[in-house]
């Protein structure tokens, strides 16, 4: 299970979380495993079975507010429950105080005790955010990745091949380039993946021959995108006249990524082949299959209706 340790938190600046540490310094290590926050509301009122480990808790206004209303005996007594739950770490938003016996039980229990100057609100949003990015399993594919029609299409296969002037190809008719060479896949559970291109990356295309082209600048602004689900895995290979490649379309074929399997399909290369064409028309395919319209099914079931009939015409003849 993936999951990064509380001191992360403190140290993203790209998000702005505009964290602090109160109390609980030598807990920094613990680790978060779950996107999701956690507002222990139930837990303030002596009900603990929903308290998760590996996730944040937020106490906001009202929590503290609440906290704060009750006498010292129940508040330790409440403090010290929720501690003992394996807590990974607390955060009090919008910059409120936090009641002495939590600090002083977040020390005692090595819990890291953070303060945001953040509302609640803006607070969970901003950190949701960083955990679903830090906490989603990824991998790298060799391979282009396009948004055609909509559609996220991973084109694979061996270097050389021509998989970056197939994408130039697809750019001249106006789709969108996501990413060349090295694509970044990430897995947004429970099962969508995302790709986009690395930073030193993007906007470019290898072209042998040409060598590296900025797509951005030579085709504006709208040739490219920064992230995009994959919808569709396309292997290019070479063609071999002594295999048998699918010609009806039948067996919808998957490809594992990260556990997800994807729609796949192998398309043989060869002289003369527009491949950017039929890489265009498996993306408008796609799009019908989504859409509940199969054609190689439906032809197939009016083929066996075709022969059905026949049969028993056949028969009435005889």
């Amino acid at each position: 299970m993936l999951s990064i340790e509380v001191s992360a938190l403190l140290q993203d600046s790209r998000l702005d979380l505009e964290l602090s540490l109160v109390a609980g310094k030598t807990g920094l290590d613990r680790r978060i495993n779950i996107p999701r926050i956690q507002k222990p509301g139930l837990a303030l009122i002596g009900d603990t079975s929903k308290l998760h480990s590996g996730r944040v808790q937020v106490l906001g206004k009202s929590e503290i507010t609440y906290l704060n209303s009750l006498d010292a005996k129940k508040q330790n007594e409440v403090i010290v429950k929720m501690c003992k739950e394996h807590i990974t770490c607390f955060v009090v938003t919008r910059n409120i105080t936090a009641p002495q016996i939590l600090v002083k039980m977040a020390n005692h229990y090595k819990i890291p005790l953070l303060s945001s100057k953040l509302v609640t609100s803006t607070f969970i949003n901003r950190v949701t955010r960083f955990l679903e990015e830090q906490l989603t399993a990824t991998t790298t594919v060799h391979g282009v990745l396009m948004d055609i029609f909509g559609i996220g299409i991973l084109i694979t296969g061996r270097s050389g091949i021509g998989k970056s002037e197939c994408a130039l190809d697809l750019i001249l008719k106006g789709h969108r380039l996501v990413a060349d060479d090295a694509v970044i896949v990430s897995k947004i559970p429970p099962a969508t993946l995302y790709g986009q291109p690395s930073d030193i990356l993007k906007y470019h295309l290898e072209i042998r021959g040409l060598g590296i082209l900025n797509v951005k600048d030579l085709f504006g602004v709208a040739s490219t995108l920064n992230r995009k689900q994959i919808n569709v895995v396309v292997e290019l290979v070479e063609w071999n006249p002594d295999y048998e490649y699918d010609r009806l379309g039948l067996d919808d074929l998957k490809e594992l990524i990260l556990e997800v399997p994807v729609p796949y399909l192998k398309l043989p290369v060869s002289p003369g082949r527009n491949v950017s064409t039929i890489i265009e028309v498996a993306a408008r395919n796609e799009l019908l299959k989504l859409q509940g319209y199969h054609a190689s099914r439906m032809f197939q079931d009016k083929l066996n209706l075709e022969l059905l009939t026949n049969e028993a015409n056949d028969k009435d003849k005889k």
